[in-house]
C-alpha cells in the first residue's frame, strides 16, 4: 500500500511538473532587445540594448527625469564593448564591457561608462565603478518612437555613436588606433 501510494505521490509530482513548465507563457517584451555592431579599423563596437517607445508619452523631464542618472535604455542596463582601447570624445577608455549610462539635462548630458556591465537597469548604479564620464549636447531631431542606437561616420580611425529616442539625438564620437 505504501509503495502505491508513493509511486502515486511520484506520478503525480512529475505530471504537475510537467505542466506547469508548459503553463509558462511566452510575452512579446515591451520595450524589445536589440543590438548594433560595428568594426571600426580593427576595434569591434557593440552595443545592446532595449528599445522603449514613446507612446504618447512626454519622455524628457517626466518619464526620464533630468538629472538623474537612467540606463539609456529600457529593463537591462545598455551594455556598450569595445574589442579595444579607445578614446571617446578626447578621453581614454580602455577595451572592455560597459554599462552605458546617462544622466540628461535640456542642454548637456552626462554619458557615463560604468565598469559594472550586468545590471538591472540603474537600481544597483555606483559612481565609484564607473570608467569615464563624458559632456555632450544633445541635438534635436525628427521623431524617433523607439530608441535606437546607431553607428555613423565610418572610417578606419573613427565612427560616431549616436542615441535617438523622441526629438533628441545625443552623438559621441569614439576613434581607435
Amino acid at each position: 500500500m505504501k509503495k502505491n501510494l508513493c509511486a502515486y505521490l511520484c506520478l503525480l509530482f512529475i505530471v504537475f511538473t510537467v505542466f506547469t513548465s508548459y503553463a509558462q507563457e511566452n510575452k512579446i517584451r515591451i520595450s524589445p532587445k536589440a543590438s548594433v555592431m560595428q568594426v571600426v579599423g580593427f576595434t569591434e563596437v557593440k552595443i545592446d540594448y532595449c528599445r522603449p517607445g514613446v507612446k504618447g508619452r512626454t519622455i524628457w523631464g517626466e518619464l526620464v527625469p533630468y538629472n538623474k542618472v537612467w540606463r539609456a535604455g529600457a529593463n537591462e542596463a545598455t551594455i556598450i564593448s569595445f574589442s579595444t582601447d579607445v578614446t571617446i570624445e578626447g578621453k581614454k577608455l580602455a577595451a572592455g564591457k560597459y554599462s552605458f549610462f546617462a544622466i540628461p539635462d535640456k542642454s548637456n548630458w552626462t554619458l557615463i561608462f560604468n565598469k559594472v556591465a550586468d545590471q538591472w537597469g540603474a537600481f544597483e548604479y555606483n559612481e565609484a565603478e564607473d570608467a569615464l564620464r563624458i559632456n555632450v549636447k544633445p541635438q534635436s531631431n525628427g521623431l524617433q518612437e523607439w530608441l535606437a542606437y546607431s553607428i555613423t561616420k565610418i572610417d578606419d580611425k573613427s565612427a560616431v555613436v549616436n542615441f535617438e529616442w523622441e526629438k533628441l539625438k545625443v552623438p559621441f564620437k569614439v576613434e581607435v588606433k
